[in-house]
């Protein structure tokens, strides 16, 4: 058959071990057989982040910023150990949040659902959205080891040279660290209205939750804005038949496991990152989960919400087969594939996407998948796949779509 012709370029950034691998395999067998599309392609291996000094990070960031639709591979985050397995300069920041910050804007995760893989929480119906704060926090902080008998301060210096102190911490008995963080209006504010955009789009309950009794000035503010932007959105949330609801992160916690669901969740950076996997895990696994990072301006990018399967990734190296569950990895393809057509004005494209997810899904829910699944499985006779295998079960699918 024919290729389907992709109009614009597809920014992809390759990431590391297991999920490199996938993602390669995915690429060559689930999409370049069927689209004709431009890739313009970062590789964010972390060696290649060491290289680089991780400019290449930033450079895919800008790229994706130009054509408006990236599509992301799982990263190494390096700490020490890895520092010293790679043999590194330094511990690189988080590629996703080097992205993030230049790309600015929400990360919104959704379940991927299954029929025949029911919600580990009972109640849960229907799924949860999570929608991420992607800005600041701890993934943009500055942090020092303390010695013994030294002084933290929190010191802010206005444009006329007018100083405000706090005093963090005297550490008179024993050294320690110091974190600072920061956020900006200007992000908490667009961060608000994606996520009032979502719920209005989607027709689902916005609820929202910090630590503001205890951050009452940094975490409060979240909540200033939040309801601010709620309130000028007001009518269009009553039209919708959605409400708006405020808690603190420890009572959303608590109502949520007992909530049949079909909510947004919106959450601080930190408590995104987090319950983004608490919410995976329960609808599943963590690799039945979409990410897409969505800025004001109508820039995409998709990524798997899961690490790079390290694990796996040691048995591969040995020669021996693994069960890696791929479909996270797959719907972020999709999801930049789907973006793109939509954007282009090409259905044909849009469609290919949809095929793809179609073909995913349908290959679990008649009884074919990774070992992962298995026992959370209500199949009578589930069949374990290895990676490859699973990949080729998709790809059999596919093709009956595409005709």
């Amino acid at each position: 058959m024919p290729k389907i012709k992709v109009k614009n370029t597809l920014v992809e950034l390759d990431g590391d071990e297991m999920t490199r691998v996938i993602w390669d395999k995915i690429k060559k067998q689930l999409i370049l057989p069927y689209l004709d599309i431009d890739l313009e392609y970062y590789d964010l291996h972390v060696l290649e982040r060491d290289k680089t000094n991780d400019q290449i990070t930033v450079d895919s960031a800008n790229a994706i910023v130009k054509h408006k639709v990236g599509v992301k591979c799982a990263t190494i985050t390096p700490n020490m150990d890895r520092v010293r397995e790679f043999g590194l300069k330094q511990q690189w920041l988080s590629p996703n949040g080097t992205i993030r910050s230049i790309i600015g804007g929400t990360v919104f995760r959704k379940p991927i659902t299954v029929s025949n893989i029911p919600p580990a929480v009972k109640s849960w119906a229907k799924p949860i959205a999570i929608g991420r704060h992607a800005y600041g926090d701890i993934y943009k902080n500055v942090e020092f080891k303390v010695p013994e008998g030294a002084k933290a301060e929190l010191v802010v210096t206005e444009k006329d040279g007018k100083e405000s102190r706090k005093l963090i911490h005297e550490f008179k008995k024993s050294g320690g660290v110091v974190q600072g963080i920061h956020n900006t209006e200007k992000s908490v504010r667009e961060f608000a209205q994606a996520c009032i955009a979502y719920a209005l789009s989607e027709k689902i309950d916005l609820w929202f939750s910090t630590k503001d009794t205890i951050s009452k000035t940094y975490q409060g503010m979240f909540r200033e804005v939040f309801q601010e932007e709620v309130d000028k959105k007001a009518a269009d949330i009553k039209k919708a038949g959605i409400e708006y609801f405020y808690t603190l992160i420890d009572d959303i916690v608590a109502r949520v496991v007992k909530h049949e669901g079909g909510i947004l969740w919106c959450c601080m950076n930190y408590d995104g990152d987090v319950m983004s996997d608490m919410v995976a895990s329960g609808f599943g696994s963590l690799g039945l989960m979409t990410s897409v990072l969505v800025s004001p301006e109508g820039i995409f990018e998709y990524e798997a919400a899961h690490g790079t399967v390290t694990r796996h990734f040691r048995k591969h190296e040995k020669g021996e087969a693994t069960s890696t569950n791929s479909v996270a990895t797959i719907f972020a393809w999709s999801g930049g594939i789907g973006k793109r057509g939509e954007l282009d004005g090409t259905p044909e494209v849009v469609k290919f996407a949809r095929a793809l997810e179609d073909a995913t899904i349908e290959t679990i829910e008649e009884g074919e998948m990774t070992k992962d699944l298995i026992p959370l499985c209500t199949s009578p006779d589930p069949k374990e796949l290895n990676t490859f295998e699973f990949l080729d079960a998709v790809e059999k699918r596919l093709k009956t779509k595409l005709g």
